[in-house]
C-alpha cells in the first residue's frame, strides 16, 4: 500500500482524469446517433419481415387458389371421361364396328379438352406468378427507394452510367 502512495504521480492522475472524461464525453456525445441508427435498422427489418410475411400469405393464398383450379379441372375431366365411356358403351351395344370409331374420336376430342384446359390453368398460373412478382418486385422498389438519398443515389448511378456510354 505504501508503494502504491510513494509512487502516485498528481500530474499523470490529472492527465487520465482529463483522457477519462474526453472518452466518456464522446461516447455519451455518440451513444445517441448509434441507437438511432440501432433502431432504424431495427425497423427496417421489422417491415422487411413483416413484407416477407405477407409475400408469403399471398403466395400461399394463390397456391391454394390453383390447387382448387387444379381440383376443379380434374373433375371436370374425370366427368368427361366418364361421359365418353358412357358413350362408348352405348354405341358398342349397337355396332361394334362404329363404336369403335365414335370411342376413338370421343377419347380424343376428351384428351384436347383436357389439354386445353391444362394449358389455359398453366397459362393463368403463370399470369398469377408473373403479376405476383411484379408486384413483390414494385414493394421492393419502393422501399429501397423510399428516401430522397437513395433516389438521388440512384440517379446519380444512371447518369454516370449514361455518361460512360
Amino acid at each position: 500500500m505504501d508503494k502504491l502512495i510513494d509512487g502516485f504521480s498528481l500530474g499523470l492522475f490529472i492527465w487520465q482524469l482529463i483522457f477519462f472524461l474526453l472518452i466518456l464525453g464522446g461516447l455519451a456525445f455518440f451513444w445517441k446517433k448509434i441507437l438511432g441508427a440501432i433502431e432504424t435498422r431495427e425497423s427496417s427489418i421489422k417491415d422487411s419481415l413483416q413484407a416477407a410475411e405477407e409475400a408469403k400469405a399471398q403466395v400461399a393464398q394463390l397456391k391454394s387458389s390453383n390447387e382448387d383450379a387444379l381440383r376443379q379441372a380434374k373433375e371436370e375431366r374425370d366427368a368427361i371421361l366418364k361421359e365418353a365411356r358412357e358413350l362408348k358403351d352405348k354405341i358398342v351395344a349397337e355396332a361394334k364396328d362404329k363404336a369403335n370409331e365414335e370411342s376413338d374420336r370421343i377419347v380424343a376430342n376428351a384428351r384436347e379438352v383436357i389439354k386445353n384446359e391444362k394449358n389455359a390453368a398453366v397459362a393463368e398460373l403463370k399470369n398469377q406468378v408473373a403479376a405476383l412478382s411484379i408486384e413483390i418486385a414494385e414493394k421492393i422498389v419502393k422501399q429501397e427507394l423510399s428516401s430522397d438519398d437513395k433516389q438521388k443515389a440512384l440517379a446519380d448511378t444512371l447518369v454516370d452510367d449514361m455518361n460512360l456510354n
